[in-house]
């Protein structure tokens, strides 16, 4: 489980297919308590560290995405250089900052408009029809892996604000029109939606 709260900016520093296809990512983590076996929210999805080092004084670890999870998901896109919002595991006793997040992407919407919105910066997704139900104003939703709130609902478009502090320190800051995201909706709002249909 994780919070939608990152903790470091990564970057794909390899990509390779073995089999599944693995990627190195560089990160500021302390890797002597980062465990092989461990999972890393990468953007979004929840990953398993397979492998970690350090290579002239660069911090990296490795993990591997399936087939299913580079359809389903922006894992595909990544490249060499690609940088990624990353979370650890939360541990109990943990702040939970953001909102329950559990690093299962549901689908991947489309930035439509990112504009300056006073000091914010305002950004409208298109959602995939099914998951666009499960997205309501003032409700959470998890997108790249940040958790945010969502500020109004209009058919299967929705919009946000980010902080300068979240532009700064997570992907959000760099998206553009066209890109696509990983959402995950609110499992509260999943369980309601499945108790209204019951």
């Amino acid at each position: 489980m994780f919070t939608g709260i990152v903790t470091d900016m990564g970057r794909v520093r390899a990509v390779s297919r073995p089999g599944d296809t693995r990627f190195e990512i560089a990160t500021a983590y302390d890797i002597a308590s980062l465990s092989i076996g461990a999972s890393v929210a990468c953007s979004g999805p929840c990953l398993t560290v397979v492998a970690k080092g350090e290579d002239k004084g660069e911090r990296w670890f490795a993990v591997e995405a399936s087939a299913e999870t580079l359809s389903k998901t922006t894992a595909g896109q990544w490249r060499v250089g690609t940088l990624l919002n990353l979370e650890r595991a939360l541990k109990v006793g943990d702040e939970l900052g953001g909102h329950i997040v559990s690093g299962h992407v549901d689908g991947t919407g489309q930035v439509i408009s990112v504009r300056p919105e006073g000091g914010s910066i305002r950004l409208v997704f298109e959602a995939p029809d099914a998951l666009a139900r499960y997205i309501a104003p003032k409700g959470s939703i998890a997108i790249e892996g940040v958790s945010l709130t969502v500020n109004e609902v209009e058919g299967a478009r929705f919009g946000v604000n980010i902080i300068p502090h979240t532009a700064k320190m997570t992907t959000l800051g760099s998206l553009t029109p066209g890109m696509a995201v990983n959402l995950e909706i609110d499992v509260l709002a999943r369980y309601v939606a499945r108790l209204q249909a019951a």
